[in-house]
């Protein structure tokens, strides 16, 4: 008989397992194709990224709708036997209990983990106000734990990311969100050691995410050293696909030319025998 396959219940438990201890990589997958490969090569949970979605879409990073997301965590969640942390953008809506909502609507979808970002989107004013920011966050905490609370709930400081790249403001931020009932803690956009050593010791003993969306001389071995307890690349991966697209097609466009499907391109058999 086949193995049995996880149920929901079966990936929300190991996602908090592997945030109990040790450092873990969760990358992000753009659609069901680059999941499963990413399955494949054993990673033992994974993370959606918007900016990716949002470009097989044919739309800039914060430009799909929430049911568009909906639909996608399902699909992928429906497509893989690990854990998938859903990169929720800001709840898809700026009044606490239109968060609650959206964050209803998520967990039906099977995700294990749902992160919720703190940044509005608006250059004049681009974080929401402490205040209302743990509201959103308590009332993201609120819909999980009405739904039996076994999705692990993220809470995100985007200060780096906006143009305040102010580690007091981040922190006091991520302590917020602690304390408002996130199961771990993120701020995109820290990279040196002392940031990030300084964001772990902050919020200790809640576990730390860490993105390095860029070329990093860091390893995962150098950030578990510091405690970090996972590693996620936001659309990094999706860039570098798009990167080898772009190459080839201009090559084409531009030169009538053909060879840039030569090595690292994989064969068409190659890339057939994963599925």
């Amino acid at each position: 008989m086949p193995a049995r396959r996880p149920g929901v219940s079966d990936k929300r438990r190991a996602f908090f397992e592997l945030h109990r201890s040790g450092c873990f990589v969760i990358p992000n997958p753009w659609d069901v194709g680059s999941a499963r490969y990413l399955q494949l090569l054993g990673f033992k949970a994974l993370a959606t990224t918007s900016s990716g979605f949002a470009w097989t879409q044919g739309l800039r990073d914060g430009g799909i709708t929430r049911e568009q997301a909906l639909s996608h965590l399902s699909e992928l969640v429906a497509a893989t036997d690990v854990p998938v942390n859903a990169d929720f953008q800001d709840g898809f809506g700026r009044e606490p209990r239109d968060v609650g909502e959206s964050v209803r609507l998520a967990v039906e979808t099977g995700i294990a983990g749902l992160s919720i970002e703190d940044s509005t989107g608006d250059a004049a004013r681009p974080l929401y106000e402490l205040d209302n920011a743990v509201a959103r966050l308590r009332a993201a905490r609120n819909a999980i734990d009405k739904s039996g609370g076994d999705v692990l709930l993220v809470g995100r400081a985007e200060c780096f990311l906006v143009g305040r790249p102010d580690l007091e403001e981040t922190l006091a931020r991520l302590k917020a969100y602690a304390q408002a009932g996130a199961d771990c803690l993120y701020a995109p956009g820290i990279r040196t050691r002392e940031q990030i050593a300084a964001v772990v010791a902050g919020v200790a003993p809640k576990p730390v995410n860490l993105l390095i969306g860029h070329p990093s001389e860091l390893t995962v071995a150098q950030v578990a050293a510091l405690g970090v307890r996972r590693v996620s690349v936001g659309g990094a991966l999706a860039r570098s696909a798009w990167g080898a697209f772009m190459r080839s097609a201009r090559l084409i466009a531009e030169e009538g030319r053909f060879d840039g499907f030569g090595d690292p391109t994989p064969s068409h058999q190659q890339v057939d025998s994963l599925f």
